[in-house]
């Protein structure tokens, strides 16, 4: 199981981003390996309101509706509330409450590994997916000659 953060949704769905071909290679790479996304409503809410914000609405429900592939997680009180703590001790480094969730949420469905671009899972211990190395063996991945 992988963990899904709104910067990976986002370069999934955004053709312009600098991670899109990655993203999309490494989605691809996972699904194909089968192994299972999860994430939890508060990603799902962040998502959807970027992905409204930046690409319209057709972009956001197309997204509402991939994520019935997902596994997610609904967060409880018990989260949430675990969630502010982590906020209130770690809040100079500029995280999240959904930043913070994603640890609470990673932790208790013990996932290591995160489809994301931006070190803030690095630096709580988790590690980000890199299928860079497995795809160019393939010849799938970016900067290979291989298709996407």
């Amino acid at each position: 199981m992988i963990f899904l953060d709104t910067s990976a949704v986002l370069a999934l769905a955004d053709t312009r981003d600098s991670h899109h071909t990655e993203a999309v290679a490494s989605l691809e790479a996972m699904m194909s390996e089968g192994h299972l996304l999860l994430t939890h409503n508060y990603v799902l809410v962040e998502s959807a309101a970027l992905l409204k914000s930046r690409l319209g609405p057709e972009s956001s429900m197309t997204f509402l509706s991939d994520a019935e592939r997902f596994t997610v997680h609904w967060v409880s009180p018990a989260d949430h509330a675990e969630a502010v703590k982590l906020l209130q001790t770690r809040n100079q480094r500029g995280l999240s409450l959904v930043d913070c969730m994603n640890c609470v949420v990673m932790r208790l469905y013990a996932v290591n590994t995160a489809l994301a671009f931006n070190a803030d899972f690095e630096a709580d211990g988790f590690e980000i997916a890199d299928l860079r190395e497995d795809l160019a063996d393939t010849g799938r991945g970016p900067g290979t000659g291989g298709s996407r």
